[in-house]
This record gives structure tokens, C-alpha cells and sequence, in this order.
């Protein structure tokens, strides 16, 4: 193999490990508790993009990313775009004293069991799921390093295009 074909294929794996598009499919459905009390359900935010973010408080590039979450949902949220930010922690307590302190005007779940988070497969924290207007996952993104926004923002765009 080429010295220069073994970089660019390596990088090519990588970049499938950050976005996978290829498989599309639906959106597993769910209900959570929302921080404000009531319930939501995905099934009733069809037509809209949606970006689900898997977090927990003491995940450090979570905490890294919830303000730069925050400004792409104020941005985009009038075009259609909403995000959940999904806490897979068994108790609230330390997610709820990091949102007072950081407070972020999208939802916030509680996947107390991992439920939802079994459902779509996370393995590592944070892990964003977008979901296109039809109800299908369109990107898995795992993790995060500084950087990361950017491409979580090309999908956004593209996906509120449709």
C-alpha cells in the first residue's frame, strides 16, 4: 500500500466512525421525564430535525460541548431543528446542580434504566444522534473533541435543507 493511500484510508475510517450516514433507518421511538416534569416523546417532534445527546455530569467533553450545544439551538431551533439533551445517569441529582449552574433552554431528559440509550447503541459519553423530518437516524457521532461542533453543524444544515 502506498504511503500515501494508507493516510487518506485511515483518516476515511475515522471520519465513518465520527458520522455514519450510510446507515439510515428509523428512529427508535421513546418517552422520558423532562427536567421541567412533563413527558416527552419523540414520535411527537416528526417534521422537525432532531439532534439527541447522550451526557452525563461527570463526563468532562460533555460539559465541554453542553454550551456550544446550547448556541446551535438557539441558532437553527427556528428552522425546524430541536435537540435533546438526554442524561443517562441512574440519579438526577448531579445533572440537575450542573444545569443550575449551566442552565440550557433545550430539553432535558432523564434516561434513568439507559433505556433510550441502549436503544440507539451508545458506548460512549457524549454520543449525538440526528434524525431527519421522517423520523430517521441520519448521523451517529461518538464523543467529542473540540472541533467536533463544526461537523455536528454541516449536518444541521444540511438536514434542515431538506
Amino acid at each position: 500500500m502506498s504511503k500515501l493511500l494508507r493516510p487518506a484510508l485511515l483518516c476515511s475510517a475515522l471520519l465513518t466512525t465520527l458520522s455514519l450516514a450510510s446507515d439510515i433507518r428509523p428512529a427508535p421511538d421513546f418517552s422520558l421525564d423532562a427536567l421541567d416534569g412533563k413527558q416527552v416523546a419523540l414520535n411527537e417532534l416528526r417534521g422537525q430535525v432532531v439532534m439527541i445527546n447522550f451526557w452525563a455530569s461527570w463526563c468532562v467533553p460533555c460539559k465541554e460541548e453542553m454550551p456550544l450545544l446550547e448556541q446551535m439551538y438557539r441558532k437553527y431551533k427556528s428552522m425546524g431543528f430541536t435537540l435533546l439533551g438526554v442524561n443517562v445517569e441512574p440519579e438526577s441529582d448531579k445533572a440537575e446542580a450542573l444545569l443550575e449552574k449551566n442552565p440550557v433552554s433545550f430539553p432535558v431528559l432523564f434516561d434513568r434504566e439507559n433505556r433510550v440509550s441502549k436503544l440507539y447503541n451508545v458506548a460512549r459519553m457524549p454520543s449525538s444522534v440526528l434524525i431527519d423530518r421522517e423520523g430517521n437516524v441520519r448521523y451517529l457521532h461518538r464523543g467529542y473533541k473540540p472541533g467536533d461542533e463544526n461537523t455536528y453543524l454541516n449536518h444541521i444544515r444540511a438536514l434542515v435543507r431538506e
